[in-house]
């Protein structure tokens, strides 16, 4: 019985995935390059502070603007950090898809090498 990783590995279209991984990581990069020429935005300025008489409505309201400027920034910097990784990925997976295909050829060739050493050995029985 095949272990279930050989038959996975048997079934995915490595052609298809040798075939876009270039794409993939092609994409990735510019992604990051979008990212980092996106200009930094600048922080926006503090709110001026409010009289004394202001009504508590407004007072709350300052505080939530700016706690949502805060998730904004924190948001963008999980994005960003996002971004960086799917880059990352993408040449993970390039330079497996690479690792793949050098082990799909030197498999061949083994097995070319072991039929001739086959045909070899029948070879010498014969004589």
């Amino acid at each position: 019985m095949a272990f279930p990783w050989l038959v996975a590995l048997k079934v995915i279209p490595w052609g298809d995935v040798i075939e876009h991984a270039p794409k993939v990581l092609t994409a990735a990069r510019q992604l990051v390059d979008r990212q980092r020429r996106r200009p930094a935005e600048a922080p926006p300025p503090a709110p001026p502070p409010l009289p004394a008489d202001t009504p508590p409505e407004v007072a709350t309201l300052a505080g939530e603007l700016a706690a949502q400027r805060e998730e904004l920034r924190r948001v963008q910097q999980t994005q960003e950090a996002l971004t960086q990784t799917v880059a990352d990925l993408a040449e993970q997976n390039t330079r497996l898809v690479e690792a793949v295909e050098l082990l799909r050829r030197r498999t061949r060739l083994l097995l070319a090498v072991a039929a001739l050493l086959g045909l070899a050995l029948v070879w010498v029985a014969a004589r």
